[in-house]
């Protein structure tokens, strides 16, 4: 006589998981793992985002001339940090020194009328940021608000035009063509 089981009455592989007592941890270990891989693969987006941000600011500064061509990365995590657009640092600097071709004491920015200087460029870019941001007490309430409000608190009180001026620049950096440099490397 031969004796029929039900299919599901076996403990073997691979339907143990079903029984197992300790399934819950191997289902929650499944979603920690789907959620981390979701928040790598957005990570990486974002990364690769920054980056061609970068690559469109040190094209735009490399195909006219301009010394800060290598910042982008800088300008653009610069801004990240301090909740500004991308794009309005390196238009400032392009609008104030011609991209750095007339900066003074490594301000590219003309900040505070050139009188300050800084020990470096890198210096200058975190420093303009973070006031741009409303991160420094100092200027926090002249910096609060839009792109444009910061625009008129930095030189519009003096010209009129700038706060135009600059983001026509700001357009053009994102306009900027870049190089695609990705390749197939499966072929």
């Amino acid at each position: 006589m031969v004796a029929i089981l039900p299919f599901f009455a076996t403990a073997g592989w691979p339907f143990s998981f079903l029984f197992a007592p300790d399934s819950s941890v191997g289902v929650a270990n499944f979603r920690a793992n789907s959620l981390f891989a979701l928040e790598q693969s957005q990570a990486d987006a974002h990364e690769k985002e920054l980056k061609q941000r970068a690559q469109k600011i040190d094209a735009y500064f490399k195909d006219r001339g301009m010394p800060l061509a290598g910042r982008g990365l800088l300008m653009v995590r610069a801004a990240e940090e301090n909740d500004l657009d991308w794009r309005l640092l390196p238009a400032i600097a392009v609008r104030e020194s011609s991209g750095g071709k007339q900066m003074c004491g490594s301000n590219p920015f003309g900040w505070a009328s050139c009188k300050v200087r800084f020990k470096s460029v890198d210096e200058a870019v975190n420093t303009v940021a973070s006031h741009l941001g409303g991160n420094e007490a100092r200027t926090e309430s002249y910096y609060s608000g839009s792109t444009d409000k910061k625009l008129h608190a930095y030189n519009g009180t003096v010209v009129p035009t700038y706060a135009n001026e600059v983001k026509a620049i700001m357009d053009k950096i994102e306009a900027q063509d870049i190089e695609d440099d990705t390749t197939d490397t499966d072929k």
